[in-house]
């Protein structure tokens, strides 16, 4: 069943995406402390050689792993190319995309069509002004596809919720879009989960920061990858800039995904294309942390590869679970 449109989650109290973690239980009989155990951790990694080519055939023995600078013992491997994967697409769709959403709906629905196994699962999105859901998990391309087409430019620059109704103002709900995503769809989902986000990258309006949206996604193990494409004539014609997108580099940097900026959106076809090979392209690497404190602090993660001239792509961190 489709949600209602998601800005209505924004009116509510936001609450912290900390998720249930392993007490020190009391053995009642004897009174005696039962010491906690380490909760295993996943790491999700895609490694490039020169150019950026992806270096699929690695084996455990070539990584190196640490959490906050201590050494792991990896005890869970393998070579991501099949596994299960829960998808999101999210689609621009303020002002400021209504010469390029026809282009990219079209690639979205390639994209999908072409990388979906029987074991996927994909959500369709939209922003604007509000966050709406179009289609919820499902592994059909048709129904996927049909979502996809439904997304419109919102022309108005007003919300679509009834007038009076408590929500943040602007036109790009870019990070209230991640963290809906994150915290509402993939937070109880299991093993990988990717957001791809199809945008100009500037957020207006937002009721969460971009911090907040980092966050949840780290949280809820969300890799992010991002598509920028922006139409310069549309912020010229405003007597605008457009200012880039930092925001959202710092973003996919923090959750291990992307950012691919295009100089045209007739290249979108091509950045559908890299995240597809890239999703089959992974190495789960697993270990359970050495650091028995389940504190709820955050934890950073590095990974290289010995003996090789390569960059290792993961997810920067995580916050361990809180008692």
């Amino acid at each position: 069943m489709i949600r209602a449109a998601f800005s209505v989650a924004l009116c509510l109290p936001l609450l912290t995406s900390a998720g249930a973690s392993p007490q020190q239980p009391v053995d009642e009989p004897t009174g005696r402390s039962i010491k906690a155990t380490s909760v295993a951790v996943d790491v999700y990694a895609i490694v490039e050689g020169r150019g950026g080519r992806l270096i699929r055939n690695l084996s455990q023995d070539d990584f190196e792993l640490t959490d906050d600078a201590r050494p792991q013992k990896i005890t869970n491997f393998s070579q991501e190319t099949n596994a299960a994967l829960s998808l999101g697409i999210a689609i621009d769709t303020s002002l400021s995309q209504g010469q390029l959403l026809s282009t990219e709906q079209k690639a979205a629905k390639k994209f999908l069509d072409s990388v979906l196994q029987s074991a996927d699962r994909a959500f369709v999105m939209n922003f604007d002004v509000d966050v709406k859901l179009l289609k919820d998990f499902t592994n059909s391309p048709a129904e996927l596809a049909h979502a996809i087409d439904s997304a419109e430019i919102n022309q108005t620059g007003r919300s679509v919720l009834p007038e009076g109704t408590a929500r943040p103002a602007g036109g790009t709900h870019l990070y209230d879009a991640v963290y809906l995503a994150s915290n509402e769809l993939m937070k109880e989902r299991v093993g990988r989960k990717v957001l791809v986000l199809v945008t100009d990258g500037q957020d207006q309006g937002s009721k969460i920061n971009l911090q907040k949206s980092i966050e949840s996604a780290e949280k809820s193990d969300v890799i992010v990858y991002s598509i920028i494409v922006s139409d310069p004539e549309f912020y010229s014609l405003l007597g605008g800039t457009y200012h880039g997108d930092s925001s959202i580099r710092k973003l996919d940097l923090e959750t291990g995904g992307r950012t691919i900026r295009l100089k045209s959106v007739e290249e979108i076809g091509s950045a559908f294309d890299q995240i597809a090979r890239e999703l089959r392209a992974q190495y789960l690497l697993g270990y359970f942390p050495s650091n028995l404190r389940h504190d709820g602090s955050f934890r950073r993660i590095h990974v290289r590869v010995r003996s090789h001239n390569c960059r290792v792509r993961t997810r920067t961190g995580y916050y361990d679970h809180s008692n």
